[in-house]
């Protein structure tokens, strides 16, 4: 089984570990929002891992206990027009900085999944951080728990595109829903097919 407390124990003589990570990289709508999360030292919560591996009923639940135990929690919003301004991946890196910058307490250390961010903080960069770090998890979860929060509120504005299922991911319902009601505000024109429909 993985050891999902690997790099806080390695970090374990600092008081405050800090878990970064972001989600909606993907989706052709929307922000790209980043989460960073302080946990007590030694923290252990059951079953916690990579948001993308958990249900939703179990996202949820496992949001609501990071919510009430964490130290510190700071969120990082991008919308869709500075990712078209300055790409995802500046995007992202952005959305982490923010997340950090807003948290209550200064980290000691800053671990990532696999994203260099050079914010004048210790960090390591850990290939899939997001299975590997416990915080990782933790603000991979809220993350997208956050994020799915904001395409419910999209999806009530907007229901023909049907993003309380897709999230704004390419699927072929939502890449139909496009070519038969076209582009919102909300679109990345930056993405395609996005960029492809402006451009026809």
């Amino acid at each position: 089984m993985l050891n999902n407390r690997e790099y806080e124990e390695k970090y374990s003589n600092l008081n405050y570990i800090c878990g970064v990570d972001e989600v909606g990289r993907g989706p052709l709508v929307g922000p790209v929002v980043a989460s960073a999360v302080i946990l007590p030292k030694n923290s252990f919560i059951e079953g916690l891992t990579d948001s993308k591996k958990l249900s939703k009923k179990k996202r949820d639940y496992f949001y609501e206990i990071i919510k009430k135990d964490a130290l510190a929690i700071g969120i990082g919003i991008v919308d869709n027009k500075k990712i078209d301004e300055i790409n995802i991946l500046e995007a992202s890196r952005l959305a982490m900085k923010k997340a950090i910058n807003s948290l209550s307490i200064k980290p000691d250390v800053i671990l990532t999944d696999a994203m260099r961010l050079d914010i004048g903080i210790p960090e390591e960069d850990i290939i899939k951080g997001d299975l590997k770090s416990i915080t990782i998890s933790a603000a991979s979860v809220i993350a997208k728990v956050t994020r799915d929060k904001m395409m419910e509120e999209l999806h009530e504005k907007y229901p023909m595109y049907n993003f309380i299922k897709n999230n704004g991911y390419p699927t072929k319902e939502h890449i139909e829903a496009i070519k038969k009601y076209g582009i919102i505000k909300e679109h990345r024109k930056s993405f395609r097919p996005i960029k492809d429909t402006i451009n026809n």
